[in-house]
């Protein structure tokens, strides 16, 4: 791997996307001088897995229901199972009002342009005051792939993915242009506070930048050949179109620069703080202060490293997997790190930024294709998983049939216990049919032909220390 910065600020903001193009062995020693941390309960825990079948009932009853048949939603057919098409979109702008988005079925127009990057398709937009459920907007977009199109940010506003550009709308569905990329826009993330934007657009070479468009500054760029990909950014570069193009060149011959770049910027401002080209969508999992890594230690160790913006690193643990763990950050004082467990399952481990373990839940391997949904606050998330009837491997392949229904489980951050078991319905296996509340008091999930909305208790309070940059 070549990589030349200009200053150190770059050097710091590589890391992000390096991190998450490869992985690189520690020596022992090393992982040894970290905090004690491990997937491994202590043997005096008495270890409850929580089965991972469909509820015959949601474990509360919802507080109300509103059909979504009178809106024009129509359950998708069974062909799109398996696909990972985003077909719907729920979210809370605020408590008492709700975002619901769906894709419109009829013919969809493809134009030659759109070959190479998607099929443009209707999506209907209502946004819906709660209890009563009485439409108080709507609107009619049009996007051009299959890819999830639509964030919801902590202030009532939203952001749109389409084709080479972001929107921000709000509670009546007014759109209005914020960020234009030089190239297809195919996929972003956020930090737990929103400061942050990563987003993945295809950009060959040849592009020619257009006045308006999103920066590329000489002092942000990076040349990267040869990257390697991990584990997390393979899982979300199945979700993004692909390029030909992308695919490794022979030895033989000198490799074309990628077509996909990553840019890290800033949302408020769109400032460029980081671009550079990459073979395959990436998935960095970051806070405002900094990035977390895993860096394989011995065996099926892993080793946890915070490398903070300003510079500087902290080690906060280490994990036991026996593939590379993947990592999400519920807030800004929490992680969630996805282990395997050897068994096929996975495992559930949270911890605070200064290393402890707060709770760990195991999932079975009838539980595939998880998809999570956290809370504005970081008080809850939602996990949705496919429940099948068989563990999937090379041997027992999925077959549609085997896919039983989606399991939604709401968990609260600070302890891991359950606070809503329930079932959604049409499987809808990109997600977009669960919803959670800035506060972190009500869930919506899309069920038998109508939204059903929960209100839950309090959440407990996360007891971690408040500054996650103690230990630097």
């Amino acid at each position: 791997m070549l990589i030349r910065l200009p200053t150190r600020m770059n050097r710091t903001c590589l890391a992000l996307v390096v991190a998450a193009l490869a992985w690189r062995t520690v020596p022992a020693i090393h992982a040894q001088e970290s905090t004690s941390f491990s997937t491994t309960p202590p043997h005096s825990a008495k270890e409850k897995p929580l089965p991972d079948r469909l509820p015959d009932k949601p474990s509360l009853a919802p507080a109300f229901t509103i059909p979504v048949e009178p809106l024009g939603f129509s359950a998708p057919g069974p062909i799109y199972l398996g696909q990972r098409n985003s077909l719907a979109s729920l979210d809370f702008i605020d408590d008492n009002k709700l975002l619901f988005t769906f894709r419109v079925p009829g013919l969809m127009h493809r134009e030659a342009e759109d070959r190479e990057w998607g099929d443009e398709r209707q999506i209907r937009a209502v946004v819906l005051a709660l209890p009563a459920g009485n439409v108080t907007a709507e609107a009619l977009w049009t996007v051009h792939d299959r890819v999830r199109y639509l964030w919801m940010l902590k202030d009532g506003h939203f952001l749109l993915r389409n084709r080479d550009g972001l929107e921000q709308g709000d509670s009546t569905l007014e759109l209005k242009p914020l960020l234009h990329f030089p190239g297809p826009l195919l996929w972003l993330e956020m930090d737990p506070s929103q400061q942050f934007l990563i987003t993945n657009s295809r950009e060959p070479a040849t592009t020619q930048a257009k006045p308006g468009d999103v920066a590329s500054p000489p002092t942000a760029q990076a040349d990267i050949s040869y990257p390697e990909q991990n584990a997390q950014g393979a899982q979300k570069a199945q979700q993004v179109p692909q390029n030909p193009q992308d695919q490794p060149e022979s030895k033989d011959r000198k490799p074309n620069p990628p077509d996909l770049v990553v840019r890290i910027l800033k949302r408020d401002s769109g400032k460029v703080m980081l671009v550079s080209r990459a073979r395959a969508a990436v998935h960095l999992p970051i806070n405002s202060d900094g990035y977390v890594e895993s860096l394989r230690a011995n065996g099926e160790q892993w080793m946890l490293n915070l490398t903070y913006f300003s510079g500087g690193s902290t080690v906060l643990g280490r994990v036991s997997s026996t593939c590379s763990p993947s990592f999400d950050f519920i807030s800004q004082r929490e992680l969630l790190v996805t282990a395997c467990d050897g068994g096929g399952g996975h495992r559930l481990v949270a911890m605070g930024l200064d290393g402890h373990r707060l709770w760990e839940n195991p999932s079975s391997p009838q539980a595939i294709w998880p998809l999570l949904v956290m809370a504005p606050d970081g008080s809850r998330l939602v996990r949705e998983t496919l429940a099948v009837n068989h563990a999937v491997n090379a041997y027992s392949p999925l077959d549609a049939e085997d896919i039983k229904g989606q399991l939604v489980r709401v968990y609260d951050a600070a302890t891991g216990k359950v606070a809503l078991e329930a079932s959604a319905t049409p499987t809808l296996d990109a997600g977009g049919n669960v919803a959670i509340s800035p506060s972190g008091r009500r869930v919506a999930i899309l069920h038998d032909g109508a939204i059903e909305v929960f209100d839950l208790p309090e959440p407990p309070a996360l007891s971690i220390a408040a500054d996650s940059r103690a230990a630097h």
